[in-house]
């Protein structure tokens, strides 16, 4: 399915469902949550597949193998669902109320405020133990401004890997392109690392992530450019930072929206930040910002990141009236 009024309905439906309700936690509680499944099968394909006794060249081949499995089961059970539900009535708007499982903007945004919340409720400790729910650095090592800028950060990348990523793929191919694009980058999550045992497997899903958050992550670049005003920005300078420093990034895509968000917050973002298992030692995007981020910049984070939602929201509702 490309571009067409129906899925542009479902699209906006979706966005819509997702905001109202969010991810019901008790219900995952219960049932598990659908991408869990999704984590389950790349676990099984990396126990059988991935073994210490093969080579590097083997890995790399049987990890191409496995995410070619992991796209095609996806694919197939996005296109069965979406056969099946659109025979009943109501159906398109079932499969809104499926697709809004696999987008994030109530559940980015509350993860998000948790953080800015806990520097009120609890000071430093209660913010790094809270910004450790959705970065992967550690914590500990975080000072006020690290936390910020934590938050910040993964406000903005995941604004593009959570809503807008996602939200495209559903509205090219439909459920299948929706539920495939979320096995991509839960793979990537999971066996995308440079690490001894996945460098060489996962390579395919590393590789096949940067492709399909291609356009999706400099979409999101304009989106917050074009809300920077709502965070008291400006969007000349916030896309001029884009054009700047985007490339600046060791991610092919991340690198958009987070200078995006720096240009418009008037922030330094990025820079050398530490792992579990590695430094990344970046250059900061926006390193001409003196500012140093504070909890309010975490509130403006989140306006900008609202507005861009609704701006995203408004773009597809103008596409449905066109297509």
């Amino acid at each position: 399915m490309l571009i067409s009024s129906s899925g542009l309905f479902i699209v906006i439906a979706a966005l819509a469902f997702d905001a109202l309700i969010g991810d019901p936690d008790w219900l995952w509680r219960y049932l598990g949550h659908p991408v869990s499944l999704i984590g389950a099968l790349i676990d099984l394909l990396d126990r059988k597949f991935n073994h210490d006794n093969q080579s590097p060249e083997q890995r790399k081949s049987e990890g191409i193998n496995s995410t070619a499995i992991l796209v095609v089961i996806a694919l197939a059970v996005g296109a069965l669902i979406q056969f099946l539900v659109q025979t009943l009535p109501f159906g398109n708007i079932i499969v809104a109320l499926i697709a809004s499982i696999f987008i994030a903007q109530r559940s980015l945004y509350q993860h998000v405020a948790d953080v800015r919340a806990a520097f009120t409720e609890g000071g430093l400790p209660a913010a790094r133990e809270a910004v450790s729910m959705i970065v992967g650095r550690n914590p500990e090592q975080l000072d006020e401004a690290g936390v910020c800028r934590a938050a910040i950060e993964s406000c903005a990348e995941n604004f593009s890997d959570g809503i807008v990523a996602p939200v495209f793929w559903l509205a090219l191919l439909g459920l299948p392109g929706l539920i495939a694009y979320k096995a991509i980058n839960t793979a990537d999550s999971m066996i995308g690392h440079r690490t001894e045992r996945y460098e060489s497997f996962g390579w395919a899903a590393a590789r096949l992530d940067d492709l399909v958050n291609l356009v999706p992550a400099r979409l999101s670049a304009l989106l917050l450019a074009l809300a920077a005003p709502m965070a008291g920005g400006s969007i000349g300078t916030s896309l001029g930072v884009v054009q700047r420093d985007a490339s600046k990034h060791r991610s092919p895509n991340a690198g958009w929206p987070e200078s995006a968000m720096a240009g418009a917050l008037g922030l330094a973002l990025a820079g050398p930040r530490r792992y579990a298992e590695h430094v990344a030692d970046d250059p900061f995007l926006n390193a001409e910002a003196t500012r140093v981020a504070a909890p309010d910049d975490i509130g403006r984070a989140l306006d900008l990141y609202l507005a861009a939602c609704v701006i995203e929201a408004a773009v597809y509702a103008a596409l449905a009236l066109v297509v």
